[in-house]
């Protein structure tokens, strides 16, 4: 029997159609909630800190616990979606972000805002990893890059509304409140629409309801002929998968070289999504400007958000790439640049400390701070803070002080800026005037232009499609953890490692990774483009998956 190259996509030309853009958009508020939480968080907790005077800890717990949460979500979510459908597990997601955001806004204490954050962790990572999986299974081969990358459009969007809210918010009494509670809304709209959505084809012939799966290809699809042919395809994907069953689900996957090999891949993306930064420019975009020399909260936080839009435009330029370039030259120039603006964020930030202002006026206290002869030094130290008069561009009468805590680091001990706006000075306890900030800010703008394209769309695209049926649930929220989990770790040590490496090293160790990482994928990484979401799986029965880009077929398997 004659064996030929083709690539596995060989059903009829079909095409976008009303219907599947509804369900694309409903389904994409999901992707909004996750990005909308993910950044309206940091602007929430500068007015929420204040209001319950929290401690650090608490402060660390707040944030962290919708990660840790989600983190945990994501790794129940395959079993989930497999025992109560696609379709379920996102209208469970959707009303959890709806009684968090109430809890959020209503929390009378932070303990019940801890409770909140919880449960729109819960939220977020059910919605991380079913709806990628949903959409990617409803979705014809052709167009499945990029409806999955639209979620990841919402995404970002989420994030630079926030930055929107966070900023027109800042000022107003119980700001935080609204900027928690709006998530409403879009909750509310996706629990709503989605009640009537139709539950994922392939799941529907997993349960052997076939009349049901026709009916819903036929919903989202052009044509009779194009429903014809995908259906046989995954009913014939379905019986095989039957036919080789042996053992629970984990165990067959981990025993299966082909999967074994697919989930690897699909959990270092994910990992090295979060190992290359993005979400210290998400989260601390503002503590980073402010880093590089920009003293003002409400400016930093007004450039934050224009910070955030290019990583909300340029994920539109992966929308437009995926289908035309392909997943895999899409992602491997995109972490190529990322590597290199990393660079370039680390010299910005090396440059300004070694030109740092001096100490013009050591103290004669024996603290910490008396022994510390520059603004880079003296506020690389959590207990100290350079104070200078505001209008002397030489910094003379300049001096490092110990930073009064109770007073979330505003002012000083002791010296010229106990009361820094009344003696007209300024207090910089994490920054340091520098002449290099434009370089930092541009830095993180680069940074998100080459990100956002493929390092930001690539992973969650990819990993929807890299499975077998059986397995593709199961694998999808395992890999979606380790995103969650990188998250976790990446965001409780971006501060401390500052601290101990200083900022310039806490860049290029990011750098480094991200070279690795780049290194990685481009070994392994294979081009799924145009290939079936029944045939992925099979590019990994190759030694090295990063040189297959088509399948070999008999006629037999085709037809």
């Amino acid at each position: 029997m004659e064996t030929e190259e083709q690539t596995a996509d060989t059903s009829p030309e079909g095409g976008l159609t009303r219907a599947m853009v509804v369900l694309t958009l409903f389904s994409a508020i999901g992707g909004f909630l996750f990005g909308y939480d993910t950044g309206v968080v940091s602007g929430a907790m500068l007015l929420v800190r204040e209001d319950f005077e929290l401690s650090t800890i608490w402060h660390e717990c707040i944030v962290s616990a919708t990660i840790a949460a989600a983190w945990l979500a994501s790794l129940a979510s395959g079993a989930l979606a497999d025992w109560y459908g696609r379709r379920r597990v996102i209208i469970a997601g959707s009303l959890l972000f709806t009684v968090g955001s109430v809890v959020m806004a209503a929390s009378p204490g932070k303990g019940v805002l801890l409770l909140g954050r919880i449960i729109v962790g819960l939220a977020i990572g059910l919605a991380s990893m079913c709806v990628p999986l949903y959409l990617s299974e409803t979705a014809e081969s052709g167009l499945r890059g990029r409806l999955t990358v639209t979620n990841v459009v919402f995404v970002t969007g989420g994030q630079f509304f926030a930055s929107l809210v966070c900023a027109g918010l800042v000022t107003v009494d119980d700001g935080w409140r609204w900027m928690f509670g709006l998530a409403i809304v879009p909750a509310i709209t996706q629990f709503v629409g989605f009640l009537f959505m139709p539950e994922s084809p392939r799941w529907l012939v997993q349960q052997d309801r076939l009349e049901e799966a026709r009916e819903v290809l036929q919903r989202f699809r052009v044509s009779d002929a194009v429903v014809d042919k995908e259906l046989h395809d995954i009913v014939a994907a379905n019986e095989d998968d039957k036919e080789s069953s042996s053992g629970a689900t984990l165990s067959r996957i981990f025993s299966t070289r082909s999967v074994r090999r697919a989930l690897i891949l699909g959990c270092l993306l994910q990992a090295f999504q979060q190992l290359a930064g993005i979400n210290t420019v998400m989260y601390y975009s503002a503590s980073i400007i402010t880093m590089a020399g920009i003293g003002d909260p409400n400016t930093a936080i007004w450039i934050s958000a224009g910070v955030a839009s290019f990583n909300f435009v340029f994920t539109f330029v992966g929308l437009w790439l995926v289908e035309r370039v392909g997943r895999r030259p899409l992602l491997l120039v995109s972490l190529a640049g990322v590597v290199l603006c990393l660079l370039e964020l680390a010299v910005s930030f090396q440059l300004a400390y070694y030109d740092s202002p001096g100490i013009d006026m050591p103290t004669n206290m024996t603290s910490e701070c008396s022994h510390y002869t520059s603004c880079s030094t003296c506020t690389f130290s959590q207990e100290c803070g350079f104070c200078f008069p505001e209008d002397d561009s030489s910094y003379s009468n300049s001096s490092c002080l110990q930073a009064d805590h109770d007073h979330f680091n505003q002012m000083s001990m002791s010296g010229d800026c106990t009361d820094p706006s009344a003696l007209g000075n300024t207090f910089a306890y994490d920054w340091c005037p520098s002449a290099y900030s434009a370089l930092a800010i541009l830095g993180l703008c680069l940074y998100l232009l080459c990100f956002a394209p493929g390092m930001g769309t690539m992973p969650w695209t990819i990993n929807s499609e890299l499975y077998p049926g059986w397995a593709r649930s199961r694998c999808v929220g395992i890999a979606t953890s380790f995103n969650w989990c990188s998250n976790l770790i990446v965001s409780l040590t971006f501060l401390s490692l500052t601290q101990a490496i200083n900022k310039h090293g806490t860049f290029y160790l990011f750098s480094a990774v991200s070279a690795v990482g780049l290194a990685v994928f481009y070994w392994w990484l294979p081009e799924t483009r145009s290939v079936s979401m029944e045939h992925t799986h099979l590019l990994f029965q190759s030694k090295r998956p990063g040189t297959a880009k088509s399948l070999p077929y008999t006629q037999e398997t085709l037809t």
